[in-house]
């Protein structure tokens, strides 16, 4: 997994992260800096990645509903890893905005709330660059599942917003 340079100004490190995404809905923001965490964890195998993660759903779901929260981030994260064909990418903690992948991450889960099937296995397509993408819907659809039952519903939005600002990747050669 490769952690992408920042091309966006640095935001306050902790808990207070979310609150500067201000152009994100807290859903998406949940979502996409979950995902950015847990990855991360993953990557650096620092604990304070996961810990970080576990705040975030905590403060924003109460501890009760957080716990089954981010166990099903951490299977669908973890599903993520074993089906991919090549390195996901995520943004530093720091950053503000979201990249490519994370966006792909945000699209796949609203597209699980919203029905929107095709969207969700195409996203998952994208993200993973390998047709293997059973278990990664799976997981999206159990953490999209879980969301909405603690009322945090991402916006259909998010499904199109990926697939127009988050160009496939064309691994050098020009599109």
């Amino acid at each position: 997994m490769l952690r992408k340079k920042s091309t966006q100004g640095a935001m306050v490190a902790g808990a207070a992260a979310a609150g500067s995404f201000s152009r994100y809905r807290e859903p998406e923001r949940l979502v996409g800096l979950g995902f950015r965490a847990w990855l991360a964890g993953y990557q650096t195998g620092d604990i304070s990645c996961w810990e970080e993660a576990w705040s975030l759903y905590s403060e924003t779901l109460g501890p009760e509903q957080a716990r089954p929260a981010v166990e099903d981030l951490a299977c669908w994260v973890r599903a993520i890893r074993k089906a991919s064909c090549r390195a996901i990418e995520v943004y530093p903690e720091q950053c503000r905005g979201f990249c490519r992948d994370e966006c792909m991450a945000i699209a796949m889960v609203a597209a699980s709330q919203h029905g929107a099937c095709p969207a969700l296995r195409a996203c998952a397509f994208a993200l993973l660059e390998n047709s293997a993408i059973d278990d990664v819907v799976e997981g999206a659809e159990c953490l999209g599942a879980r969301l909405k039952s603690c009322n945090k519903i991402l916006s259909p939005n998010s499904i199109c917003q990926a697939v127009a600002f988050c160009p496939l990747r064309t691994r050098g050669r020009p599109n």
